[in-house]
């Protein structure tokens, strides 16, 4: 039998909001699983939803910067959040984001590519130097349309450009670029809003949609619910489920009467054209990344020799 630790009770506490005997009963129904643990909680009735809630890890900024129809964001982390607040390395991260916004998101390909005499590789190690503190070029990303705009929401910016989350959204449309701007940065500040896992049911991992079927299911099969009237919960379940995490069924922040679908259709008459959501990028700084927790304690008798 698995052993069942605080610390796993406490990670599915954060992630379910269920109650600690509930959490610890999951767990050990389902030997410490904490996948199927979500699940056994939500078909009992005791968790709304299985979104984890771990606390991320890295430090740093998110950068984002657009031109026209392309844009690029980036994510360069730190030790600490103080190096965020540097205005050197706020400096390197918009450096390296415009360079991405011209050489393409392949980290490998931006670190080798030259800024003046040196390398972005070199720029980096040269900041790691003079600040004292280890960072890095995590991730990147970029959207480009043959005619449209894309548009960028930076929450949480420390300067211009960078912060703690950076949104691109790519709009497709032979409009008037003034007003595609304007649309999709709001329809970026939604999405920085609320988290969407793809544009629409087709973009989901089949996976997860039949985990939230089998969820739904199993949940109403423990009621004693015949499968004819199953089948029809399991269905508007998944349209709702649908309108939580698909980016044109949600409702959209800045008129939530209507869906972002709805909302984008409703442009069309400012904008002069058809306009079509062709992608849109979410990075929040440090996402899965796992913070280890250290036992300060034990940090100080290792360093005086203490067992």
């Amino acid at each position: 039998m698995a052993t069942i630790t605080a610390a796993m009770v406490k990670e599915l506490r954060e992630s379910t909001g269920a109650g600690m005997m509930d959490c610890k009963a999951a767990l050990t129904e389902t030997s410490g699983d904490m996948q199927a643990a979500q699940d056994w909680l939500r078909k009992k009735g005791l968790s709304k939803a299985a979104k984890k809630a771990g606390r991320v890890a890295a430090e740093g900024l998110i950068g984002a910067v657009t031109s026209g129809p392309k844009g690029v964001v980036v994510e360069v982390n730190s030790e600490t959040d103080f190096v965020a607040r540097n205005e050197q390395f706020q400096g390197l991260v918009k450096m390296i984001a415009q360079v991405a916004l011209h050489n393409g998101a392949d980290v490998e390909k931006i670190k080798a590519a030259k800024v003046g005499d040196v390398t972005v590789e070199t720029a980096i190690s040269d900041a790691i130097a003079t600040i004292g503190e280890n960072m890095s070029l995590r991730r990147a990303a970029s959207l480009e349309v043959g005619k449209g705009v894309v548009s960028s929401y930076v929450h949480g910016a420390v300067i211009d450009g960078a912060g703690k989350m950076g949104v691109l959204v790519a709009l497709e449309s032979a409009g008037k670029t003034d007003e595609l701007a304007q649309l999709g940065r709001q329809l970026a500040m939604h999405v920085a809003a609320t988290n969407p896992q793809a544009l629409d049911p087709s973009g989901l991992d089949p996976e997860i949609v039949k985990r939230e079927k089998d969820v739904l299911a199993d949940k109403y099969r423990q009621q004693g619910k015949p499968d004819n009237v199953i089948e029809k919960i399991v269905e508007s379940g998944l349209k709702t489920y649908y309108k939580e995490v698909c980016l044109l069924d949600q409702a959209f922040i800045h008129d939530t009467g209507k869906s972002v679908a709805q909302a984008v259709k409703e442009s069309e008459g400012k904008v002069g054209a058809p306009v079509k959501i062709a992608g849109f990028v979410r990075y929040a700084l440090g996402e899965g990344i796992e913070k280890q927790e250290s036992d300060f304690a034990a940090e100080v008798a290792a360093a005086s020799g203490k067992k």
